[in-house]
């Protein structure tokens, strides 16, 4: 609702709406940059992953590895990589959210994670 009962100012909305696209995709691209790390196993697994969620590095301790047991491996890695991909989606929800509150509130906005 405009104060005073008046039209918005379209050229006003369009420019606010290109800044906000503009902040959006600003904040992707620097998500895409952005590394975080997730580990399992006390640090004998770690797994590293983009802001965006894309698996960039895995690094896998010697001792972790037991030919006789390749089971608690595959868990350890499944693990780690599940850690970093919550770091992930923090940071996500860091960058974006106040992006997607200025659009309506942050849910249901296609595209986002949240």
């Amino acid at each position: 609702m405009i104060p005073g009962g008046g039209q918005p100012n379209m050229q006003q909305l369009l420019q606010q709406a290109q800044k906000m696209q503009q902040d959006l995709q600003r904040a992707q691209e620097e998500l895409a940059n952005t590394e975080v790390d997730g580990q399992a196993g006390g640090g004998l697994v770690k797994a590293t992953v983009t802001g965006a969620g894309e698996l960039r590095a895995l690094k896998i301790d010697p001792k972790a590895v037991d030919p006789e047991d390749t089971e608690t491996l595959a868990d350890l890695i499944v693990a780690a990589v599940q850690a970093a991909t919550e770091n992930a989606q923090n940071l996500q929800q860091q960058k974006l959210g106040p992006l997607a509150q200025g659009l309506g509130g942050g849910t249901g906005i296609p595209g986002l994670p949240f």
